[in-house]
């Protein structure tokens, strides 16, 4: 498990914006947000190795008189889990100026409507299975004045960041994996087909996909010209998530798995195996 504080996890945006990692600031900023929403409110699902985009909106009031130009100042957004001082894990947003309308303005306000984008590495960002859950959004700002005219032999740096918390929520799940496989085939009508598979799902901490044991996935079958597939029974996954039932060979058509997915995990379908009933 990697712990680590917001304001780490944004380090390497404020880099990529010529901005140093912030301490605390003197005077916050008068910013307040409407609620962020992550990949339009839909599960994120991430596997092992691809890295996975996904859209975020949220809405964000400042004094009329601060402008945040990404060059002087920032202001991303972030997940985490765990508590806004101490996360057990974080995931800073893209470094890149948001796209922003403003929706309303009073004599010292300007109301803004943003989208960006947040893109998971599982590589970098997922260490182990209770990643797989609800995580908070946060939004940083931060900032940066810097003198470099030694003429008068004093230099200065000044950075600092905010960091609000709680303003939203995006599920993580882990990306799942079926087959099927049915022998004999060809198979003659009436003897017996033994349907085989295997579910798995990614896992954080190895970089590879597990068995999912103890999981009910749904054999089915569409008969050769049908339009759409239909229950054949329920199978419980086992050791290394193998699946495995028997029918009876009727007609020709596919066989495939479905599985319903969990909190953790999401839902998959395998692909179909054709099989010919002579």
């Amino acid at each position: 498990m990697r712990k680590l504080a917001i304001g780490a996890a944004m380090s390497g945006a404020l880099a990529l914006t010529g901005l140093a990692a912030p301490a605390a600031l003197a005077d916050s900023p008068d910013l307040t947000f409407g609620a962020v929403t992550v990949n339009n409110g839909k599960p994120i699902v991430v596997g092992t190795k691809a890295k996975v985009t996904v859209p975020v909106t949220y809405s964000v009031t400042r004094p009329s008189d601060l402008a945040i130009d990404y060059k002087n100042n920032f202001l991303g957004i972030a997940l985490y889990r765990g508590t806004l001082a101490e996360p057990t894990n974080a995931i800073e947003g893209s470094p890149r100026k948001p796209t922003c309308t403003t929706t309303a303005t009073t004599d010292t306000t300007v109301t803004e409507s943003c989208s960006t984008k947040l893109t998971i590495d599982p590589r970098e960002h997922l260490f182990e299975g209770a990643d797989a859950t609800t995580w908070k959004a946060a939004a940083l700002y931060g900032e940066t004045a810097i003198d470099e005219d030694d003429s008068d032999d004093h230099i200065s740096f000044h950075i600092g960041s905010d960091i609000w918390g709680n303003l939203g929520a995006a599920k993580l799940q882990r990306l799942a994996k079926a087959t099927v496989n049915a022998t004999p085939e060809p198979v003659v009508k009436g003897r017996t087909l033994t349907v085989k598979g295997k579910l798995t799902r990614a896992d954080w901490n190895t970089g590879s996909y597990a068995g999912y044991k103890g999981q009910k996935a749904t054999l089915q079958f569409k008969a050769k010209g049908a339009t759409a597939y239909t229950d054949v029974k329920t199978v419980t996954s086992g050791t290394a998530g193998a699946l495995s039932t028997t029918v009876k060979a009727s007609k020709d058509g596919s066989y495939r798995y479905k599985f319903a997915g969990t909190s953790t995990t999401a839902a998959v379908t395998s692909a179909a195996d054709f099989v010919d009933v002579k």
